[in-house]
């Protein structure tokens, strides 16, 4: 059978001299700090006119990538890379390409065991006092629920996590971490909120908190890792349809 070829697509202007400046940041010919040639001048170099200038200007600034103003004699000033873009595109991937929670759950596990791998190994002692302090925080939230809710304790379940990720020393870890965990919070916020037994559930919680806090002490990340997927998998599992489960079961050992 011969070759099969696809429909070929129009590129607009604007999309090639985004594409030449984003080329030229990503091989160092366009450092943080450099400045883009003014309006006028990148209208004579791409041969195109003022609205296709400004229109590629705005794509690459909604991309992280330079701040530009209209009219600017100085040019578009090429920014340092931002883990802000990041964020934004893993959050738009999160909410549209029809993840399921098991899927979403499923990396954060991955996401979350990492990090504590790396934290077992690199973390200060600044840093394990504030895992300390994160946990005195949720047994204090779980006290007071009646006063507080579950947002305190929630909050402070966070703020563990946080300095776990912190302490891995990744910062991409921390990005796409902070991402999902906000997803999937989104999605099952209500039901821990409304659950018949959030005593027993923020009990159990705070007990897997203290076993891997111990594990990250003794710089076991092996055991870190292992007990940060189960602590993940008796806490959202439940949230999940039977069929679902088993792709969280395959990160158990």
């Amino acid at each position: 059978m011969g070759a099969r070829f696809e429909p070929v697509r129009a590129v607009r202007a604007y999309e090639r001299v985004v594409e030449q400046v984003e080329e030229a940041i990503e091989s160092g010919a366009l450092g943080p700090g450099a400045r883009l040639p003014s309006e006028r001048e990148l209208m004579v170099q791409f041969s195109v006119g003022r609205s296709t200038v400004r229109e590629a200007l705005r794509v690459l600034q909604a991309r992280g990538l330079v701040r530009s103003r209209p009219g600017d004699p100085n040019g578009a000033e090429v920014l340092p890379f931002s883990p802000a873009a990041l964020h934004k595109s893993m959050t738009t991937l999160a909410r549209v390409a029809e993840l399921s929670l098991a899927e979403l759950v499923q990396f954060r596990m991955v996401l979350d065991s990492s990090a504590v791998l790396l934290a077992a190994r690199l973390r200060t002692e600044e840093q394990l006092a504030e895992m300390e302090a994160a946990i005195a925080g949720m047994r204090a939230a779980m006290r007071d629920a009646a006063a507080s809710g579950h947002d305190a304790f929630s909050a402070a379940d966070v703020a563990f996590h946080d300095v776990v990720v912190a302490a891995s020393g990744n910062t991409l870890i921390q990005v796409c971490t902070d991402v999902v965990r906000s997803v999937v919070l989104g999605l099952i916020a209500g039901k821990i909120a409304d659950a018949p037994d959030r005593g027993s559930l923020m009990r159990r919680s705070i007990r897997h908190h203290e076993e891997v806090l111990a594990a990250v002490r003794a710089g076991d990340g092996a055991a870190a890792a292992r007990l940060l997927r189960r602590s993940m998998y008796d806490y959202y599992a439940v949230h999940l349809p039977d069929a679902e489960r088993p792709a969280l079961r395959a990160l158990l050992e």
